[in-house]
């Protein structure tokens, strides 16, 4: 036993070694050159992987692009309400104000932001490098950079010379029905009927995240007046609790498209070292949803429904306390109505085929559902991309449609 353990321990490619049946003759050939940590072992690996299609650029480019997208909206969030340091923000001492108000969801809200912001902005730089270090060009969104930055304290006026930005998140519509997904014995994917309804807003759907247009940041020092941090949340009003509130599901909502959008386009990876880029990048954009379900699940708690009119756009939003609401039924509930803010485990859902059972998985992961294309739609329809002064989307997401189309047609190649 101890003589197997240690042939194995020193084979790198044990599928080739199996399929061609000379385990004995691996044994007393294996040289130094096969030890664990020595370049012929990991060039060993090297050769038993595809070259990188064109397929796989299309899904790199595109990654690529949307998470420029993402580090733009998380440094925004970062520069108001995120611990200050050099490592991210570095600006104005953030916005003591909001920062307050993020804290009712959490007191370490502004270190989770702050954290998610650094990861997001890796994310982009890491795929930019790889792409480059495989002779592809790496894509570059600045032309589109001419969104308005917030004007209250602590947003950075001078952000990259002119302080403008890809992202806009003062007119937000949020479709908060990733919620009760997550809660539901149903799958998008699997049933094609399946309802979820939203975590915010009345249950006759009105006043909900999804049916306005929101900010979810402070526009100007107007949406902090009143508060002040000294005591959340008695010191702050409810004009910027709404405010905080509404960035909290913003946040999962924002990385649960990451989520799915990662495995859905490793299906279509050929090349196994592109493979294990989108298989470590992606369980982490599940880290960062899993922590924001979770303090958006506090908004409002114990205490009675809030509802807020933003005095600018004069959408309404209703938050109610989600601690008591519906939770797990028996048998699991079909009609996506679990709200329970503590359920942020994914319930085991239909995968596949019924008679399997249900299965913990993340969902959607189709390309239909979570694909490229889909994940910018959600994005255009959250209004990242509006501007203010048209009223229309940015020129961005016909872009971002162009590289998305581009992902979701690549194809794995045996």
């Amino acid at each position: 036993m101890k003589e197997k353990g240690s042939v194995f321990s020193r084979a790198k490619n044990r599928r080739s070694f199996l399929k061609n049946g000379i385990v004995a003759a691996g044994a007393a050939t294996i040289g130094t050159a096969m030890l664990p940590g020595t370049p012929a072992a990991f060039a060993a690996e090297e050769d038993d992987r595809s070259p990188i299609t064109k397929g796989d650029i299309a899904i790199l480019t595109f990654l690529q692009a949307l998470e420029q997208v993402e580090a733009d909206l998380w440094i925004q969030y970062s520069e108001l309400g995120g611990t200050q340091d050099n490592e991210v923000s570095g600006v104005n001492g953030g916005n003591p104000a909001y920062t307050a108000a993020l804290t009712i969801l959490d007191g370490d809200m502004p270190q989770y932001i702050h954290d998610n912001t650094d990861d997001e902005i890796s994310h982009a730089a890491f795929l930019q490098k790889y792409l480059e270090s495989k002779g592809a060009s790496a894509v570059s969104l600045e032309s589109f950079r001419h969104l308005p930055t917030s004007k209250a304290a602590g947003a950075n006026q001078n952000f990259k010379g002119d302080g403008g930005r890809l992202t806009n998140l003062t007119q937000l519509t949020i479709d908060t029905s990733f919620w009760t997904r997550y809660r539901s014995i149903t799958n998008p994917d699997f049933d094609v009927a399946a309802k979820f309804i939203q975590a915010t807003g009345n249950p006759d759907g009105t006043n909900s995240l999804n049916g306005g247009r929101f900010t979810a940041i402070p526009r100007s020092d107007d949406d902090t007046a009143g508060s002040d941090p000294s005591n959340p949340p008695a010191s702050i009003s409810a004009r910027l609790q709404a405010i905080a509130f509404t960035a909290g599901f913003h946040f999962a909502f924002i990385e649960q498209g990451g989520t799915s959008l990662y495995p859905t386009l490793a299906q279509k990876v050929t090349n196994l070292e592109v493979l294990r880029v989108l298989l470590s990048i992606g369980p982490s954009e599940t880290m960062h949803f899993q922590t924001w379900q979770d303090k958006a699940g506090n908004a409002n708690q114990g205490n009675a429904p809030l509802t807020v009119t933003d005095p600018v756009n004069k959408s309404t939003v209703t938050f109610f306390d989600l601690h008591v609401a519906q939770g797990e039924t028996n048998p699991e509930s079909s009609n996506g109505d679990t709200l329970q803010a503590n359920l942020i485990m994914p319930e085991p859902t239909h995968f596949l085929d019924k008679n399997l059972g249900p299965v913990a998985i993340i969902r959607p992961t189709s390309t239909l559902n979570g694909g490229a294309v889909a994940s910018v739609q959600a994005f255009a329809d959250d209004g990242l991309f509006l501007n203010p002064a048209t009223g229309k989307n940015t020129g961005i997401v016909a872009r971002l449609m162009h590289l998305a189309e581009a992902a979701d047609e690549a194809r794995r190649r045996s």
